[in-house]
């Protein structure tokens, strides 16, 4: 399990990430966190969920889950079905895949009976406040206007990050709090942990990096 402040990678669903690529960058995350004792995870595309999970030690998590259960449900991501994969967690409501509140409520509870961490993505403060009434284990807070961008949430808009961190402390001191969108390097990253969030949420700073490691041990130095 995740320990915090932590690093999680989306891989999305980039070339450089799906399949046996997905395998190489889960293997450099493994052995960076390793040799830094940083805390990382990386969530993969449902398919390479088993393959990541059993070459790697750090946590593999599912981007999506449904809020279903077994039963009749075709084309949609049953969460025991991740579990059964090997994920130890799964992202919620990404902004690249939505769901409405009702469903967040559902899916985190689900994932809490079977043990998965879960990881939901919000897109501001208020927001934040009513997936903070769910108990996630984390909360991502990221402006969807800044993801895949080059300038990082901590520099572009770091009151949301204070606000959101003060907010839902308020609500649930539990739910670890992290922060999302341009995050690029290690000064993000300590720019983060200084607005009072418990780590980071990034893609393609990592994904699309043509020194994956490299990048790696920046943002581990940041922690």
């Amino acid at each position: 399990m995740l320990k915090f402040p932590t690093i999680v990678v989306n891989v999305k669903t980039y070339t450089e990430a799906t399949g046996v690529n997905a395998l190489e960058l889960a293997k450099i995350m493994d052995r960076v966190s390793r040799e830094t004792g940083a805390s990382m995870a990386i969530a993969v595309q449902a398919t390479d969920i088993s393959l990541c999970a059993k070459a790697v030690r750090i946590p593999v998590y599912a981007q999506h889950i449904d809020p279903i259960r077994p039963g009749s449900s075709t084309g949609w991501t049953l969460p025991d079905a991740v579990k059964a994969a090997g994920a130890v967690g799964t992202l919620i409501n990404h902004s690249e895949h939505r769901l409405i509140l009702a469903d967040i409520d559902t899916c985190v509870n689900r994932a809490r009976e079977l043990g998965l961490d879960s990881l939901v993505c919000t897109n501001n403060v208020a927001t934040s406040k009513a997936v903070a009434t769910f108990s996630p284990v984390m909360l991502a807070v990221e402006p969807p206007e800044l993801i895949g961008g080059d300038i990082s949430v901590t520099t572009a808009d770091p009151g949301i990050v204070s606000n959101t961190v003060q907010a839902v402390k308020m609500i649930n001191k539990n739910v670890k709090i992290l922060c999302g969108a341009g995050v690029k390097n290690g000064k993000d990253v300590a720019k983060a942990i200084e607005l009072g969030s418990d780590g980071v949420l990034l893609a393609s700073g990592v994904v699309k990096a043509k020194d994956k490691e490299g990048v790696l041990r920046d943002l581990a130095a940041g922690l």
